[in-house]
């Protein structure tokens, strides 16, 4: 990760992307190297208060280390810092920037569109939730309970109406409940998820798309997180079938910044009719003046915005480019079967108990125990224990009904309807030849927790 002759190369793309303004008189600005040396130091220091996200060891957030070329790409454009609002601020980096949004926009299928980047994927989703406004003002929004929460979040800030849409036992919308709220009416837009971030389920988009023919509304997928898996080979039928009909779809966000290995933030937008960017129309009194091509700034709620983002994107497309059956897919695969191989792991462990198979790179699973709230303390204590061991996961609160094909709803072990679940993200490429290293300090941070819950109540069998 800390590469250091990644810097050789920076050094060289620096000296020549100063050459490229020789003709300019001569300029340079004073700084004192000796104390921003000393304020790094300390800075390099301050920064070791965090987890080690680019590390196989951490599995718990959707944190994903930008690939060397974008982080050199996003180094080197910081020299010019171009701001890709306009052309007048960032005339390189807005090509760049409709290159790389243009085959992001392929990989979905779409040969025409209209996209830019954004901050990330909250603003994404708030621009379609814009647009879903502007064509239907009086309409509500609909998505999964298991949707992001910025979507009710965003609903609020625009004055939308927001409806939770029950999911079924597997964690994706249920159908029957969004048709229920289709017959009234006043629905706008759907917004399905491919890639839930709490248990990477993927919504039955093929089903939602039926609908359309009994009901006029938007679809907007929010792929943010599991949108590149558009481009992976070794999915289940049904997600897959979802993937295969986004090209059908109004808009999609998805993040560069997740699954595209690239610094934040970085988030995109796509819109398959063009013809929305009339509703972003307005009048700017001192750019868009120095060419009368499109500037990104016109069609974009955000004004300022990195070119430098652009740049790192464009670059690691070039490197690795969004193909099937190419490194990036081939990359996404084995996070996948890393995941596949990490749930059989988890399923044939005699103290675990998966909540479902991954559908993406995902895995969910709670410590057995006499009732939810024991297993609930098992999930905490195996997740500090396992942090002291270097191994970095994740909590997650799921409803009871996930785990209902294995504890029955009715149960008496179900004395609170919610329990806390351990989750992994296997997002890495390394994470597959890994594994059994992180399987086996799990196992023994399982034992641990085990052993002390024991220690505490002897009369206690788990």
């Amino acid at each position: 990760m800390f590469k250091i002759e990644e810097l050789s190369i920076l050094k060289k793309q620096v000296i020549a992307l100063g050459e490229c303004f020789s003709d300019l008189p001569f300029y340079e600005e004073k700084q004192d190297m000796a104390r921003i040396e000393a304020v790094l130091d300390e800075l390099s220091s301050k920064l070791a208060d965090n987890y080690p996200y680019y590390h196989p060891f951490y599995l718990g957030q959707m944190l994903k280390p930008p690939h060397p070329i974008a982080r050199l790409a996003y180094s080197l454009c910081l020299y010019i810092n171009p701001n890709n609002h306009a052309l007048d601020g960032g005339r390189a980096t807005s090509v760049l920037e409709k290159a790389c949004v243009a085959e992001i926009a392929g990989m979905f299928g779409w040969s025409v569109h209209l996209g830019h980047l954004t901050s990330g994927g909250t603003f994404a989703n708030l621009e379609a939730l814009w647009i879903a406004k502007k064509l239907h003002p009086k309409k509500r929004v609909v998505a999964s309970e298991l949707a992001h929460y910025t979507h009710e979040r965003i609903s609020d800030a625009l004055g939308l109406g927001f409806k939770k849409i029950s999911c079924n036992t597997s964690g994706v919308m249920d159908i029957e409940a969004l048709v229920q709220q289709l017959q009234t009416g006043d629905v706008g837009t759907v917004i399905v998820t491919l890639g839930t971030t709490a248990c990477g389920t993927v919504d039955a988009l093929d089903e939602i798309i039926e609908l359309k023919s009994q009901y006029d509304f938007r679809i907007h997928v929010d792929s943010a997180y599991g949108g590149y898996f558009s481009l992976c080979r070794n999915l289940g039928e049904k997600t897959s079938r979802a993937f295969e009909n986004l090209h059908f779809v109004d808009s999609i966000v998805v993040d560069p910044h997740k699954h595209g290995m690239q610094p934040y933030g970085c988030g995109c937008i796509m819109f398959k009719d063009p013809s929305v960017g009339a509703f972003y129309k307005h009048d700017s009194p001192y750019t868009y003046f120095s060419s009368d091509e499109l500037h990104l700034g016109e069609i974009s709620l955000e004004c300022s915005r990195a070119g430098a983002s652009a740049a790192a994107l464009w670059a690691t497309q070039q490197l690795i480019p969004l193909k099937v059956g190419a490194d990036f897919s081939v990359a996404l695969e084995s996070g996948r079967e890393a995941a596949l191989a990490f749930f059989a792991w988890v399923n044939g462990n005699e103290h675990t108990l998966p909540v479902m198979e991954p559908e993406l790179d995902i895995v969910l699973w709670i410590i057995k125990s006499d009732n939810a709230s024991s297993s609930s303390a098992l999930s905490q204590s195996a997740f500090e224990k396992a942090a002291k061991r270097n191994i970095h996961l994740a909590l997650t609160r799921i409803p009871k009904k996930l785990l209902a094909d294995k504890i029955p709803s009715d149960s008496t072990y179900w004395d609170v309807d919610e329990i806390v679940s351990l989750r992994a993200c296997l997002m890495k490429p390394s994470h597959k030849e890994w594994l059994p290293r992180i399987q086996a300090l799990v196992g023994d941070a399982i034992e641990e927790a085990l052993d002390a819950k024991s220690s505490c109540n002897p009369d206690d069998a788990t």
